[in-house]
């Protein structure tokens, strides 16, 4: 298979996603959020073309959507990783050392904040909060949560995501 032909398989089932939501929510409007989702788990973020791409299954203004899009911060908006590892860095986390594990990501495999590995593995998201006080310090990679880290924790971990 071409690329233009997985490419057109990729938007045909994007189309029938977004189509099937439309059947599922009460307005377009309710629609929007879980379709900007779907197409930026197809394509790894929300380029102006991905935007675009809602617009048309949608019949809603691009701008409307880009507007929807940069209002919520867990949308992103430039190419990320294959794996998204987002670490807490509210105060249960910080008093359990996770200043120790950003330290680490960096030394271990260069990633910081905001970054991207240069194999295009892992991007690396500080977030305030991820409901993880119990057993901190804690992280989510790409939905999946885990508590009570250490580096060498970190380490298996991230082996699973290749």
């Amino acid at each position: 298979m071409t690329r233009e032909e997985m490419e057109s398989k990729d938007n045909e089932t994007l189309k029938d996603k977004i189509t099937g939501m439309k059947r599922t929510y009460p307005s377009i409007q309710s629609v929007l959020m879980p379709a900007l989702y779907a197409v930026e788990q197809s394509y790894g973020w929300l380029s102006q073309d991905a935007i675009q791409e809602v617009s048309n299954h949608t019949g809603v203004p691009a701008a409307e959507i880009k507007g929807v899009a940069t209002f919520y911060s867990m949308y992103r908006h430039e190419p990320m990783g294959r794996h998204l590892v987002q670490l807490c860095t509210n105060v249960s986390c910080l008093i359990a050392g996770v200043e120790d594990l950003v330290k680490f990501l960096d030394k271990k495999y260069g990633l910081l904040p905001g970054g991207t590995t240069k194999d295009g593995r892992l991007s690396l998201c500080l977030m305030e909060c991820i409901g993880a006080c119990g057993n901190p310090p804690a992280m989510l990679v790409d939905g999946d949560a885990y508590d009570n880290l250490t580096c060498e924790a970190i380490e298996q971990i991230l082996e699973k995501y290749e």
